[in-house]
């Protein structure tokens, strides 16, 4: 059975956690809510999340993939080193590394942007660039295993193309 890790910190936007998470269930594919320690999490809007697996026991050779969404989430998980250091593996074994909104931020900090084509939420298109990517406002950018997109109206489009690449995997 394929599992992705869905990363979840305080301020997450809700959709960008929901909707992955419960999608992949419905494809048959285990989720698993990857968080820096705190047990629970609260979205913007004070929905919560409960963790599944703390990042520092998160093997990225256990995972198919990782989803990272935005909200204000990937502002916090920068903070904590092993969630780049995850993100950074799981690229580096060629699986599925998909980021929407404000998620890139976590790409930019896994250094994983550099000379590939993103999107994102358009505030932080400079970061993108920075970062090494060549930014595009575009409903959802696939660049080899790293997919991303632009805000919760993407998700279809997001989620399909996420399942595309764990299912030719």
């Amino acid at each position: 059975m394929m599992k992705v890790a869905v990363l979840v910190e305080n301020q997450y936007q809700v959709l960008e956690v929901w909707y992955p998470y419960l999608r992949l269930r419905e494809e048959g594919i285990e989720t698993v809510f990857v968080g820096t320690g705190k047990k629970s999490y609260l979205s913007k809007e004070g929905y919560p999340a409960q963790e599944e697996l703390e990042i520092q026991k998160a093997d990225p050779t256990d995972f198919d993939g990782v989803i990272i969404p935005g909200g204000f989430a990937p502002d916090h998980m920068r903070r904590h080193p092993e969630v780049a250091a995850f993100i950074r593996k799981m690229h580096d074994q060629g699986k599925l590394v998909a980021a929407i909104c404000h998620g890139p931020w976590m790409l930019a900090s896994a250094d994983v942007l550099r000379g590939k084509k993103a999107t994102s939420f358009f505030a932080i298109q400079d970061d993108i660039r920075n970062a090494g990517a060549d930014w595009v406002d575009e409903e959802v950018v696939v660049d080899g295993n790293v997919i991303t997109s632009r805000n919760p109206y993407d998700l279809p489009a997001f989620m399909q193309a996420c399942i595309h690449f764990l299912k030719k995997s």
